[in-house]
């Protein structure tokens, strides 16, 4: 008797350690199958520029190749909502993406900003006009930023935040377009360069604060695509293309999966 009561305590504890594993496994599988996940935000989010376009997203132009579709096909959330489109404004989320989030919503990733500050604009009137009439387009860029923009992004996060009050809630960043003093011959001048750097540095501060006062986190893409900007060598941006005016000066696929990608998973 003596001998089997070790043998015996030992079988029952290994049986009891194996139960444990195995329920505590199943409570992990379940909630990684009840994940969810969904991505906001304006072209930079849906894809423009990686090609691919999903044409039941219209022009909304949301492609497999974007950051929050590549996250999703490697993580597998159980529900996985692409809202994100292009030419979206802080107000074209509030009345048309904003559905997919509930309070089981776990994860929601969002760029907006940049076509409220009239970044588009800039750009066309920067390689339209000359460089003292770009400078003060971006000089209105950033006023508007100052003046404007805060109150905008505050409504979007507080919506967020009320569908959605537990999810991770990752605001990211646009890239800086320029390489300074790199290897391109024509168009822009370096003066012209300089200040639409400086407004996409301007105009991320401006977001990573806002989102910083609601909790939110805010992921950086500038270092990541330090190295591969327009005038690099190694670009992940599209420089301006008359023939696709739409996909001019945003991240090629490259760009999605080599810079925004790994910063959202960093961050999520």
């Amino acid at each position: 008797m003596s001998m089997r009561m070790p043998r015996l305590a030992a079988s029952a504890s290994a049986l009891l350690l194996a139960v444990g594993a195995a329920l505590f496994g199943a409570g992990q599988a379940t909630a990684a199958a009840d994940f969810g996940y969904v991505a906001l935000g304006d072209s930079y989010s849906s894809g423009v520029g990686a090609g691919n376009y999903d044409s039941a997203s219209g022009n909304c132009k949301r492609t497999p190749r974007a950051y929050p579709a590549l996250w999703a096909a490697a993580h597998s959330p159980q529900t996985f909502s692409f809202a994100a489109c292009s030419g979206a404004r802080t107000g074209d989320v509030m009345s048309g993406q904003l559905a997919p989030l509930n309070s089981g919503t776990d994860l929601v990733s969002i760029t907006i900003g940049g076509n409220d500050a009239g970044f588009s604009d800039v750009m066309t009137t920067c390689v339209l006009q000359s460089e003292s009439t770009c400078v003060s387009r971006v000089n209105q860029a950033k006023a508007y930023v100052d003046s404007t923009l805060p109150g905008q992004l505050d409504q979007v996060y507080n919506a967020i935040h009320s569908r959605s009050p537990g999810a991770r809630v990752v605001v990211i960043g646009y890239p800086r377009f320029y390489k300074l003093n790199g290897n391109c011959v024509a168009g822009l001048s370096e003066g012209e360069r300089t200040a639409i750097n400086g407004a996409s540095d301007y105009l991320n501060a401006a977001i990573a604060k806002r989102a910083a006062d609601h909790g939110f986190a805010f992921a950086s893409v500038a270092g990541a695509f330090t190295g591969h900007e327009i005038c690099s060598g190694s670009e992940w941006l599209h420089s301006l293309n008359w023939l696709n005016i739409g996909e001019s000066y945003h991240p090629t696929a490259a760009g999605q999966s080599g810079g925004y990608l790994p910063v959202f998973t960093g961050a999520a």
